[in-house]
């Protein structure tokens, strides 16, 4: 990362060393991606949770785990299925004999980061379980209140093309997610360095290689310092203007929630912050509306027969929205 030409009030050394170094481990293992795994970071960065989206086979949990395996914090991995349950993943009272009472059985979830794999595998009320958790980073069993480690933060995956046995994500759950990720296919080269890595290693002694870079009490040091960048007045400005504007236009039946203006308040700083920079530019609230926004916006039922889609829409309000300078 080239050196900024001007002075920040923030020490920013730590952090971008961090993520230049979470980089170079996730590296060892993942050729190209680098967009992708920046709103990851930003996600971690901004105590968020992160929505991964791809057809299979495009690396979207072994990003994630490794990723993990940078922070030296606790991991857990869920797989959703249909016949999952609540308890599954928050945990169930158990009755002691030996006491003569109920005892909470802590689920997996307890931990800091958790990887909840194919997320749209299971139905309603698993899905519903998964409410407060996100929001509140807490559960509620038999009336008594558990809190989540700090930092918790959920990475889930999901495939958009495969509809069979699968059940969509509410708004509500999906407006819970900091971001939701776009994994696409690799380049030529890209995918022609992967077959040359992978020809002369195994991916698991490769992923053995991958270590912690950083600690989780760092990770929340490292989050308040982001939540100090500077984002002036007529930039919050025009977050407002594009948040209302989706709430206004004839194609989105379904605006974005105050959640989402202050979602990307949040990851518009931590970009800045990832590029060296203690101030937001504008090109930081545009480089993080798409995977901030598209998730949170319901089109209308003729958009969505005319073939439109999330990211045309908010690419045209974004355009059509002056950028203050």
């Amino acid at each position: 990362m080239t050196e900024p030409l001007f002075n920040n009030r923030l020490e920013l050394t730590e952090l971008n060393e961090a993520v230049s170094q979470i980089k170079a481990e996730v590296g060892k293992v993942i050729i190209g991606q680098e967009q992708n795994l920046d709103f990851l970071l930003i996600c971690l960065l901004c105590h968020g949770h992160a929505l991964l989206e791809g057809v299979p086979g495009v690396a979207k949990t072994l990003t994630a785990k490794l990723l993990s395996k940078t922070v030296n914090g606790s991991f857990k991995r869920l797989q959703f299925t249909p016949d999952l349950m609540p308890s599954d993943i928050l945990g169930t009272s158990v009755f002691n004999p030996k006491t003569l009472e109920f005892e909470y059985k802590a689920g997996p979830v307890f931990c800091n980061l958790i990887l909840i794999d194919e997320i749209n595998r299971s139905p309603a009320k698993t899905q519903a379980a998964l409410f407060e958790l996100m929001e509140e980073r807490q559960v509620t069993i038999d009336g008594h209140t558990y809190f989540m480690p700090d930092p918790f933060v959920v990475i889930a995956t999901q495939n958009p093309v495969e509809q069979e046995g699968t059940y969509r994500l509410p708004e509500a759950q999906l407006d819970r997610f900091l971001m939701k990720i776009q994994v696409g296919y690799p380049g030529r080269e890209e995918e022609l360095d992967l077959l040359r890595r992978f020809n002369t290693h195994l991916q698991t002694d490769l992923s053995a290689t991958v270590n912690p870079v950083i600690s989780t009490q760092r990770l929340v040091e490292l989050r308040n310092l982001v939540h100090r960048v500077l984002l002036e007045d007529h930039l919050l400005k025009f977050i407002a203007d594009l948040i209302h504007a989706t709430r206004n236009h004839k194609m989105i039946e379904l605006g974005a929630s105050p959640r989402a203006s202050l979602a990307l308040m949040h990851a518009a700083k931590a970009m800045a912050a990832i590029s060296g920079r203690d101030f937001v530019l504008p090109e930081d609230i545009k480089a993080v509306a798409m995977p901030v926004l598209s998730h949170r916006i319901v089109l209308t039922p003729e958009a969505e027969m005319e073939g439109i889609t999330e990211e045309e829409v908010l690419n045209s309000l974004l355009s059509g929205i002056e950028i203050p300078r």
